[in-house]
């Protein structure tokens, strides 16, 4: 009998794991789709609202503002109410988004969007924190599994956004509540984790990440690659529609950009998790991106297909990687709750400049040629801050760590 019940709390146990693992994929799941499946529709919007090529390109800015707003409160409200509570609420924040952007006037376009940007902040803070509680010894292949599930799901709504708007009776508004299924089924698979409400009595962490230096360059590697990623998603498919593509063909370039990234977005943080150091992965990241946007500026259009596969690839290695440092640059829990909480308020803050920046030159210049330039500067102060974060320490000394140990004895 007692060999049974220990079978029985095995399998229970690794049930447990199992729910949990397929949790983090399906939250993943939605941290990009629901904004991801907007830019191929602007044109739409655009003619159907009235909204101009400026407040268009607000509909994509709007949630980094959110993530900006909500990240450095996401680790406040998770231990005051549980992690476990705190991500299902953001799945429901999310659903009431994307319904509310959906239905009424232009203002609950903007009003939808902004809340669902404060669902997705949520999860994006969130995530890393639990694994690196629950998985402390598998971040890398953790962060990888969760990296692929959020770079699928956006590619796929890059390409389907279009052809759904195109059948009867939906059009973009009904392209873009589809995604409300996503998030629904992603709440119901939650709902077993609420069970587990893990509320820590005080902050395992005394570090103060706003006086670090490395937590600082983190910020700005993650700020860096969230400013390049949503300038793509904004006006990649407007630029390839200036250069003869269909409306649709233009979609499925966006989603190719996607698909290209998923390999690396999964290796590349298990190859992460696995080294002292990441500084050689900045490097093979920053030149794939450097070919890849020095293509675009050239006007060499039939290899359009080579410069944005090369620019997906490094977009799901850099994504994969700035959400690596999070576990990999910190002891604790607590502590990749604060440096995600920071580094996302401050880059995702710097990412919200993107759209709206391209949007203005591009209007201004009636070109692309500028616009490319500022995103390989862009790529360039990328490189010099990867270089810092990819580097083998810690946000906290061992001497704060041993402090943080010596209390809680």
């Amino acid at each position: 009998m007692e060999k049974d019940s220990s079978v029985q709390g095995i399998s229970s146990h690794a049930t447990t794991k199992v729910m949990l693992i397929l949790g983090i994929i399906l939250v993943a799941a939605n941290l990009r789709a629901a904004i991801t499946g907007v830019g191929p529709l602007v044109n739409d919007i655009c003619r159907d609202t009235g909204l101009s090529t400026a407040l268009a390109g607000m509909l994509t800015a709007l949630p980094l503002v959110a993530f900006a707003v909500v990240s450095p409160v996401a680790p406040v409200i998770a231990r005051r109410i549980g992690i476990e509570y705190a991500l299902g609420a953001s799945m429901a924040l999310l659903t009431i988004g994307i319904v509310l952007r959906c239905i009424g006037s232009e203002v609950g376009l903007f009003l939808g969007m902004l809340l669902a940007g404060v669902g997705i902040a949520m999860g994006n803070v969130l995530l890393p924190s639990l694994i690196k509680r629950d998985f402390p010894t598998q971040v890398g292949l953790m962060t990888g599994l969760y990296s692929i599930s959020m770079n699928v799901w956006a590619a796929i709504a890059s390409g389907i956004s279009v052809p759904i708007s195109q059948v009867v009776d939906i059009g973009w508004r009904g392209s873009m509540m589809s995604w409300a299924i996503l998030s629904i089924v992603s709440i119901l698979i939650w709902l077993p984790q609420l069970r587990q409400r893990h509320i820590p009595k005080k902050a395992e962490s005394t570090v103060n990440v706003w006086k670090s230096g490395l937590a600082w360059q983190v910020t700005f590697f993650m700020g860096l690659q969230s400013f390049v990623f949503y300038v793509s998603v904004a006006w990649l498919p407007d630029l390839l529609q200036t250069r003869g593509m269909s409306e649709t063909t233009a979609g499925w370039m966006l989603s190719l950009l996607q698909f290209a990234s998923l390999p690396a977005s999964f290796i590349v943080p298990v190859i992460a998790g696995k080294r002292s150091s990441q500084r050689s992965l900045v490097v093979f990241i920053i030149l794939l991106f450097l070919i890849g946007y020095v293509g675009l500026i050239s006007g060499v259009n039939a290899l359009n297909w080579l410069w944005i596969v090369l620019i997906g690839v490094a977009g799901g290695a850099v994504i994969s990687l700035a959400l690596a440092f999070f576990g990999l640059r910190s002891r604790s829990s607590d502590e990749a709750a604060k440096l995600s909480g920071m580094a996302q308020s401050i880059g995702y803050l710097l990412a919200a400049i993107g759209p709206i920046l391209i949007g203005i030159v591009h209007t201004a210049l009636d070109s692309w040629t500028v616009p490319l330039f500022i995103l390989v500067v862009a790529i360039v102060l990328l490189f010099i801050f990867g270089m810092g974060a990819g580097r083998n320490a810690y946000i906290s000394s061992v001497r704060e760590a041993q402090d943080v140990l010596s209390k809680q004895a």
